[in-house]
């Protein structure tokens, strides 16, 4: 047997899973459509426990594992970033906005340069 064989069953079983995930996920959005006149805080703990549900049956499948493991793995390298202090913070902020004030001025002094030569050309002023 090769490996896409031994996948099958499981690929199978995954795809009833992520049915009953749609259904959970389509049953909460309708329930919360049905019960309407219920208080706020029943349906959002009702839709909460069922996306939670849904959630759980995803991680037993094969996409949920994997997204899981790399949920994980991203988590480590997050935590490996070494973040600015707030002095560095700071002074960055400050230079993006002097130069976004420069460039918005340069910008602004070259299109009304070009607009003046537009005019002068056509002869039409505005």
């Amino acid at each position: 047997m090769n490996a896409s064989t031994e996948e099958q069953p499981s690929s199978s079983f995954d795809t009833v899973k992520w049915g009953v995930i749609f259904l959970l996920l389509a049953g909460a959005v309708a329930g919360n459509y049905v019960y309407g006149e219920e208080s706020v805080l029943i349906r959002a703990v009702a839709v909460v426990v069922m996306v939670g549900i849904a959630g759980l049956i995803a991680l037993q499948t094969e996409k949920g594992r994997n997204a899981a493991i790399f949920a994980k793995e991203a988590r480590t390298e997050v935590r490996k970033v070494v973040w600015p202090t707030r002095q560095e913070a700071v002074q960055t902020t400050g230079i993006v906005l002097v130069v976004t004030l420069l460039m918005s001025l340069l910008l602004w002094g070259l299109d009304s340069v070009l607009f003046w030569l537009v005019g002068l050309v056509t002869g039409m002023q505005v």
